[in-house]
C-alpha cells in the first residue's frame, strides 16, 4: 500500500498507534540542517521525545515504536539532517547537561 494511503493509524507490534503523535513530534522537536554531518543519533532523538512526551502530557511509546514511526518519514537515527528546536529541545538539553543550570 502506498504512504499516501495509509489509515490515520500505524499498526505496530500490535499497537494502533496514532500517527498524528509522531507527526506532532517531529513538527514540534525538529528542523531541518543541511550543514550537518550526521544529524539527530538515537539517543538525543529518544531524549527528545521523551521531553516532548513529559510536556505534552501524553503517553511516551517504545523505542522500538518510535524508530519505525520515524523510518516510515524517512527518518533515520545518526542519518540525517536534523536539528532539535523548540522547548522539549531546550528540556532535553538541560535534563542532558545539569551542571549548564
Amino acid at each position: 500500500m502506498p504512504l499516501q494511503g495509509m489509515a490515520e493509524s500505524l499498526r505496530i507490534e500490535g499497537a494502533a498507534v496514532s500517527t498524528t503523535h509522531f507527526d506532532d513530534f517531529v513538527r514540534d522537536t525538529t528542523n531541518s540542517d543541511p550543514g550537518s554531518e550526521k544529524g539527530l543519533d538515537s539517543e538525543e532523538l529518544f531524549g527528545l521525545y521523551t521531553s516532548w512526551c513529559i510536556l505534552n502530557a501524553c503517553p511516551q511509546e517504545s523505542a522500538d515504536t518510535l524508530w519505525q514511526a520515524l523510518v516510515v518519514r524517512g527518518i533515520v537515527p545518526g542519518h540525517n539532517t536534523l536539528a532539535m528546536t523548540g522547548p522539549a529541545a531546550a528540556d532535553y538539553i538541560l535534563s542532558s547537561a545539569p551542571g549548564l543550570v
